[in-house]
């Protein structure tokens, strides 16, 4: 488990999925989007959202204010990865995103 900050504006990852891991959101402060298949909602203080291993889903900050959130994987990849994968090259650049991904077993989704 690990606490994630994502400022304001943010659109990361793109859509993926992870073959090895389940994931489990607990939104601490602000509003975050997050979206596990077809089912999106905006998660505040004290909501959780559950994403099975293998679906896809992704998140993304689209608000004024930073968002911070618990994130727990099991098995865990660790913090890095997300860390990595908000610091991917500047206004999203999905190439420096994907390499991201694919070292931690992330899958990216087709575009919808």
């Amino acid at each position: 488990m690990f606490e994630l900050t994502v400022p304001p504006g943010s659109n990361v990852p793109p859509l993926h999925s992870h073959t090895n891991n389940e994931e489990v959101v607990y939104v601490l402060e602000g509003t975050l989007r997050y979206s596990v298949g077809s089912d999106t909602r905006d998660l505040t203080p004290g909501q959780t959202m559950r994403t099975p291993k293998g679906s896809v889903h992704g998140f993304s900050n689209p608000f004024g204010t930073v968002a911070r959130a618990l994130i727990t994987m099991a098995p865990d990849v660790g913090p890095q990865y997300f860390e990595d994968v908000v610091n991917a090259g500047g206004p999203p650049d999905r190439a420096a995103l994907v390499a991201v991904m694919s070292r931690y077993g992330s899958v990216p989704a087709a575009p919808r």
